[in-house]
């Protein structure tokens, strides 16, 4: 698939509720698309419009993954559609996160809500492709029944794939040392305490609402990781994808084209990034 403006039809192969007002669709395009950890396409819905989405899973067999939240008129309309519909994708659009960095380093992903959807395509990336030293997996979410793809990260926790730490904001209870998996209530930066890592080894990955980038990226700078291995990506600001309507020009950069995703060391030249 080419950054063609027309959109390549795509059948809906599955929708699974994940959380509240989120799903995850599994699309078959027409046409192959290559996609890599943190660039993104467009769907559009014939008729009413369109809206840029990461993938949430390493493309297979032709099939591209996404984790889609119901926020607005465009993603209404494609909650009312249904298995076997069509729906229009271009793309790939953007630039990624550098995998090749990781390799033979420690990771640290950092997610903070629906964040943990394009972190868990590049989290699939070092689980297969790559072979980092470390993968450690730091969450935050809202309350336990809010936080994606829970029951699969725990299960790569238990079977040693990763190091997983879940913070929330709120719970009635806890799980215990018995469920295999570290929880607390509080902030997710707050999980990066007594974290056994070394940060001069370490790559970095952080996606979540701009809260979560301004209490962390520069926190992750002063305990040792240098700002051109702590990646973030600004997918929020984005719209058209091509650099024609710049709605996400911040600092002279289009943050669609030259991003999404950006090193800390970037993003301290882009004023207003974050």
């Amino acid at each position: 698939m080419t950054c063609s403006l027309l959109p390549v039809p795509a059948i809906i192969e599955a929708i699974k509720p994940m959380v509240v007002d989120n799903h995850l669709f599994v699309f078959r395009p027409e046409q192959p698309i290559e996609l890599s950890p943190g660039q993104f396409v467009e769907i559009s819905i014939p008729g009413v419009g369109g809206f840029p989405v990461s993938a949430c899973d390493l493309v297979d067999e032709e099939l591209l993954s996404c984790c889609i939240r119901r926020v607005g008129r465009v993603t209404e309309a494609l909650y009312q559609l249904e298995v076997g519909d069509t729906i229009g994708l271009r793309g790939p659009f953007g630039n990624g996160f550098p995998l090749e960095m990781f390799d033979g380093r420690e990771a640290l992903l950092i997610a903070g809500g629906l964040g943990m959807a394009p972190l868990r395509a590049l989290l699939q990336a070092l689980l297969n492709d790559l072979h980092p030293d470390k993968i450690i997996l730091l969450y935050g979410s809202r309350e336990p029944g809010a936080l994606l793809f829970r029951e699969e990260l725990i299960a790569l926790a238990r079977r040693g794939r990763i190091e997983l730490r879940f913070s929330v904001d709120f719970a009635e209870t806890l799980p215990g040392p018995a469920a295999g998996v570290f929880c607390r209530i509080g902030l997710v930066n707050e999980l990066l305490a007594d974290l056994d890592f070394n940060p001069s080894k370490t790559v970095a990955a952080v996606c979540g609402p701009p809260a979560l980038y301004r209490c962390v990226l520069e926190e992750l700078a002063a305990i040792g990781l240098a700002p051109a291995t702590i990646f973030a990506t600004l997918e929020r600001r984005m719209r058209c994808g091509i650099g024609e309507c710049c709605h996400c020009v911040v600092g002279g950069r289009y943050l669609c084209k030259d991003g999404p995703v950006f090193s800390l060391e970037e993003l301290r030249g882009m004023v207003g990034a974050i």
